[in-house]
């Protein structure tokens, strides 16, 4: 099993260790659901150095990633970051992935761990057909997410980098934090704000160390996979293998504004239009428990008594303190307050549709 360069110091931190994705990562240090109100309070780190990351260097670098993406590239700045799903022919999901542009022809692809392989060698069939070079650089990256409304304020403690500036999906590249040469992004998964650092292997672990130790007096934590997945979950954001795969296309998967369908042309355009005008199969909905029970990946999803889909992700949400769910529903989209069944280890509990997403930071902490 693969460990990331932080394992032997998460493992003195206390962390209760498991497997995701061929990983050996920290499920959780003091608990899930404190870990999870510590970031919504104040801040939590997570190590997520296991996500792929694919370099894609050439004169046509740009070309090549606009054509495998779904969402607009050409137009992205040095210093920008893009998030886009990648499709197939069928229009089905590949991967999801950040690309950050560190230069004119120079990209790094930020995908999940468990697609690193498969992508690599998807863009790199792409490549084929224009100049362009692609590498797998996983093995030389750390990466640590620091989520949560003081993730700014910790962080302006260890560089002297204009971070507050840094706006959403936009990024700094080889700021010095803690002494350390970082790539400074102001993205995440939590629904919060926070930063995603990313570093030489070799020198993550001291730049985590200094973000913890620089962190604890405003409440910083050191955050585990589980949470990680409760947070994603109440900002409603996706996660591959559950609301994604090959057999979705991002429009059910209420990814629309990241589908430019008016580009001139992408992987998957011709399936997406084709759905788009003939109207989509599944819905992805979100469900509120009415009645005591947690739904969970997989179960089937009944209208009056007869199937009508999946759930894709479920959980107790400890923000919003309810039992929700994602699930895909077939025909046409429900509207909030319809009911529906969810089968819970063979009995019926009844839900209802509510608007998405589950949860969105307040204002003032944007």
């Amino acid at each position: 099993m693969h460990r990331t360069p932080l394992w032997e110091w998460e493992r003195e931190l206390g962390g209760r260790m498991g497997e995701f994705a061929g990983w050996s990562l920290p499920i959780q240090f003091a608990g899930i659901v404190e870990e999870h109100r510590a970031v919504r309070r104040a801040a939590g780190l997570f190590d997520v150095s296991h996500m792929g990351k694919i370099a894609v260097r050439g004169r046509q670098a740009a070309e090549l990633l606009d054509y495998a993406a779904t969402n607009r590239l050409a137009g992205a700045e040095v210093g920008q970051a893009v998030y886009t799903p990648f499709c197939n022919a069928d229009g089905g999901v590949i991967d999801d992935a950040v690309i950050y542009r560190r230069g004119e022809g120079s990209f790094l692809v930020v995908v999940n761990a468990a697609n690193t392989g498969k992508d690599f060698l998807h863009l790199r069939r792409l490549a084929e057909r224009f100049e362009a070079e692609v590498e797998d650089e996983t093995g030389r990256w750390g990466q640590v997410a620091l989520q949560g409304p003081e993730a700014e304020a910790i962080l302006e403690e260890l560089t002297e980098a204009p971070v507050h500036s840094v706006g959403s999906y936009r990024f700094l590249d080889g700021v010095t934090v803690a002494g350390v040469s970082a790539l400074v992004s102001r993205t995440g998964y939590t629904g919060e704000d926070g930063f995603e650092l990313y570093a030489d292997a070799g020198r993550i672990e001291r730049l985590a160390r200094a973000l913890l130790e620089a962190g604890r007096g405003r409440g910083l934590v050191p955050a585990g996979l589980g949470a990680r997945d409760t947070l994603r979950f109440e900002a409603c954001l996706p996660l591959y293998g559950q609301e994604l795969n090959e057999g979705v296309n991002p429009l059910e998967a209420r990814l629309q504004r990241f589908v430019k369908l008016e580009k001139e042309d992408f992987l998957g355009r011709e399936a997406l239009l084709r759905a788009s005008r003939q109207g989509l199969r599944r819905h992805l909905v979100g469900l509120r428990m009415v009645e005591r029970g947690v739904a969970r990946h997989g179960y089937e999803v009944l209208r009056d008594g007869r199937k009508a889909g999946v759930v894709t992700s479920g959980s107790y949400a400890p923000t919003l303190e309810a039992n929700l769910a994602l699930a895909l529903i077939e025909g046409e989209a429900p509207a909030p307050g319809e009911h529906f069944q969810v089968v819970i280890r063979g009995r019926p509990v009844e839900a209802e549709v509510v608007k998405l997403p589950f949860y969105r930071r307040p204002k003032a902490a944007r």
